[in-house]
C-alpha cells in the first residue's frame, strides 16, 4: 500500500511537525510535505493559532521557490481539516493547488473533521491514503487527540525518586535527588505543556515557580494550582509573573479578603467543589480541556499524586531514578493504600527507557484493563 518513498517522506513530515511542539496549542502539530517527480517542492508545519497550518504552509513555499504543484503528492502527519476556524479549511486548498496524492499519516479526531477532510479530498479526484505512520503521529498528538475524543487533557505525571522511589527526606528536603541533566530534560517535558498542575503542599513546601527554564521556549504553559482552600501565601513565587489558575474547593466569608488581593493581581479563581469540599478533579480537567490545554504536566506532592492516580486520571508516568537509596522513612512518590489482591493493583506500561546523565528516564503509560478471565 505504501512505497519505502511514502516511508521517508512521511518520517520527514513528522520531523517537521516536531518544530511546532511548544507552539501550535491548542493545535495539532503537524508537517507536511509536498512531493513531485521524487523532488521535494515544499515543506511546512503549523504556525501558532490564528496562523497558516502545515499545508498552506508548505503551498507557500512551493509556491516561492516557483514549482508547479500540479500532478504533486502531500505527505500529512494529519488529515487535513475540512472546516472554516480561524483558517479556511486545508483539504480545499490542496484541492485547489491540483494535487494528485495525498498521504496522511492518520485521521483527525476533531469531529468537525474527523474524515471529512478525506472525503473532500476524494471527491475533487485526489488520490487519498490514510494510515502511514500513524503510531508516530498519533504520540505527537496524544494531548489533542485526548482533548479531543474524551474532553480533558492528556495527563502525564512527573516524579524524581530514588531507587527505592523516594521522593525527598522526612523533612521534606528533596533539592536535588536527580541530576542536574535531569533536571533540564524535565524542563523539556514541562515545555511542550500546555500547562503545568501542582498543589499547594509542594508550594507550601518548596515555593516552586513551575516555569520553564532550562530550555529555550518561545511560550510559558499556563501555570495551574489546586488549592482546595485557597492557602497560597502572597508572596509565593508561583504568583511571580503571569497569573496562574488557582482551582479551590467550598470557600467562606474567611477566605474574601485573600480571594480579593489575589484577583488584584490577575489570578482566576475557580471553585470547583466536591463532596467532601475538596476540589473535583474530574470536573478540573474538563475545564482544562474547554479552555484548549491539551496535554497537562503534573509536578506535585505525595498526596495530589495519589489523588490523580486513585481516581484514574493519569495517563503516563514520567519518572527520574536516580542511583541513591533514601530508606523506608522518606517521602513516598504516591499516597496509594495497598490493594488487597495483585489483581487489583494500578498497571502500566513501559513505553521508553532512557538514561539522562546519571539517572533514568521511564516514561510508562497506565495498561488497558486485562479481558476478564473465563
Amino acid at each position: 500500500m505504501f512505497s519505502q518513498a511514502d516511508f521517508v517522506y512521511m518520517e520527514r513530515a513528522l520531523k517537521l511537525a516536531v518544530n511546532g511542539l511548544y507552539t501550535t496549542d491548542p493545535n495539532p502539530r503537524v508537517g507536511c510535505v509536498l512531493v513531485r517527480d521524487g523532488e521535494v517542492i515544499g515543506e511546512g508545519f503549523t504556525q501558532p493559532a490564528g496562523q497558516d497550518h502545515a499545508e498552506v504552509r508548505a503551498l507557500k513555499d512551493a509556491r516561492s521557490r516557483g514549482h508547479d504543484l500540479r500532478g504533486a503528492t502531500a505527505y500529512v502527519t494529519l488529515e487535513p481539516c475540512s472546516h472554516f476556524g480561524r483558517t479556511p479549511p486545508c483539504a480545499q486548498a490542496l484541492a485547489d493547488a491540483h494535487i494528485a496524492r495525498v498521504v496522511a499519516a492518520m485521521e483527525d479526531p476533531n469531529p468537525l473533521v474527523a474524515g471529512r477532510g478525506l472525503t473532500m479530498l476524494r471527491s475533487a479526484g485526489i488520490e487519498v491514503r490514510c494510515g502511514l505512520l500513524a503510531n508516530e503521529a498519533h504520540d505527537l498528538n496524544l494531548g489533542f487527540v485526548s482533548r479531543m475524543t474524551r474532553g480533558r487533557p492528556w495527563v502525564r505525571m512527573k516524579v524524581a525518586a530514588s531507587l527505592d522511589g523516594r521522593t525527598a527526606l522526612p523533612s521534606g528536603v528533596s533539592q536535588w535527588i536527580t541530576s542536574a541533566a535531569a533536571r533540564d530534560d524535565g524542563h523539556a517535558w514541562r515545555a511542550r505543556a500546555s500547562a503545568v498542575l501542582t498543589g499547594i503542599g509542594t508550594v507550601k513546601t518548596d515555593n516552586p515557580r513551575m516555569t520553564v527554564r532550562s530550555v529555550e521556549t518561545p511560550r510559558q504553559p499556563l501555570r495551574v494550582l489546586l488549592d482546595s482552600h485557597l492557602e497560597v501565601p502572597l508572596d509565593a513565587q508561583i504568583l511571580h509573573g503571569a497569573p496562574p489558575l488557582i482551582f479551590c474547593g467550598t470557600l467562606d466569608e474567611r477566605h474574601v479578603e485573600h480571594a480579593a488581593a489575589l484577583r488584584e493581581r490577575g489570578v482566576q479563581i475557580v471553585q470547583l467543589p466536591n463532596a467532601s469540599g475538596k476540589v473535583d478533579l474530574g470536573a478540573m480537567l474538563k475545564m482544562l480541556g474547554e479552555r484548549g490545554v491539551n496535554e497537562l504536566h503534573v509536578e506535585a506532592g505525595y498526596k495530589l499524586n495519589g489523588s490523580l492516580l486513585r481516581e484514574g486520571w493519569v495517563d503516563e508516568l514520567l519518572l527520574y531514578l536516580a542511583p541513591s537509596l533514601l530508606g523506608s522513612d522518606a517521602l513516598s512518590m504516591f499516597s496509594l493504600a495497598a490493594p488487597s489482591t495483585l489483581e487489583e493493583r494500578l498497571n502500566f506500561r513501559f513505553h521508553t527507557i532512557d538514561r539522562i546523565g546519571d539517572d533514568l528516564r521511564i516514561l510508562a503509560r497506565i495498561a488497558p484493563p486485562a479481558p476478564p478471565s473465563r
